[in-house]
């Protein structure tokens, strides 16, 4: 088979890379007036600083459709994965572009795959894509591959500040501020439609580790490739890493900075767990 390419948006967390034949499409933040592409050059704590001082609501924009057709170029055989299209026009405007290239290009073929979820399930996602690519695959059959493997991964967050969330109407300002107060941290999980949904609400991070812990159990995790984002939180990624690694030892973990799209929605202090259930 031919070489695929792989083409993720930056919600992934994902940086370009020729040697693992990732490249990724920035989508644009903008926070008071301000844009920022969420590229390599973006200054991420810089950006975290500008959003801290926000009192109105951002906005986040997919990329464009000559982007994904940018990203496209020169190939025969493509599979983009986006952001959830519950938050983000990046599935669509990449769909726009996979019917427009290959009405250009009729000897080629890209596949288009709602992720459902954001930040490090897209990048387990795509782990999965190159495991099934070494297998010689036949492309057609990718898509369903691809399709059925989704229904086994999962996304947690864990939120230390709704402070961009209530400004966007994610949470009310009310519970915001409360949850300020009381030093309430919020754990999430993409749902089934690939919203954000709240699913608990515990005082303090030691506590939220132990229910995120326990909601990886309950979702049927058993070891194996977990990713761990986080937003100026290396030292509970850590922490998380080593309750997982004490009760799974096969566990392969990896811990990354988030990006710009993750920063906006988990902000200062976040977490994001990808993992296969």
């Amino acid at each position: 088979m031919e070489e695929i390419k792989l083409i993720v948006d930056s919600s992934s967390n994902d940086q370009t890379s020729k040697e693992n034949n990732v490249t990724v499409v920035p989508l644009t933040l903008t926070i008071n007036g301000q844009d920022f592409v969420d590229d390599e050059k973006l200054d991420i704590q810089d950006f975290i600083a500008k959003m801290a001082q926000n009192s109105e609501a951002g906005r986040t924009s997919c990329p464009s459709i000559d982007a994904w057709l940018k990203a496209l170029e020169g190939t025969k055989r493509a599979i983009i994965v986006t952001v959830t299209s519950g938050l983000s026009g990046s599935f669509s405007s990449a769909f726009q572009a996979k019917k427009i290239y290959e009405k250009d290009h009729p000897e080629s073929k890209v596949i288009v795959v709602d992720s459902r979820s954001a930040g490090p399930e897209l990048s387990v996602i795509l782990s999965k894509i190159k495991q099934l690519i070494k297998t010689k695959i036949r492309f057609v059959d990718l898509e369903q591959k691809i399709a059925e493997y989704r229904m086994h991964t999962h996304l947690l967050a864990i939120f230390q500040s709704l402070h961009n969330l209530s400004l966007n109407g994610r949470v009310s300002p009310a519970v915001a501020k409360v949850a300020q107060m009381l030093k309430i941290d919020v754990v999430g999980t993409a749902s089934t439609e690939g919203k954000l949904e709240p699913v608990a609400k515990v005082r303090g991070m030691k506590r939220a580790l132990k229910d995120v812990i326990n909601r990886m159990k309950e979702m049927k995790y058993h070891g194996g490739e977990v990713i761990i984002d986080h937003c100026n939180n290396a030292k509970d990624a850590q922490t998380l890493k080593e309750k997982i690694c004490a009760l799974f030892p096969n566990a392969q973990i990896t811990i990354r900075q988030m990006r710009g799209l993750c920063t906006f929605y988990a902000e200062n202090g976040g977490l994001m767990v990808g993992f296969e259930g």
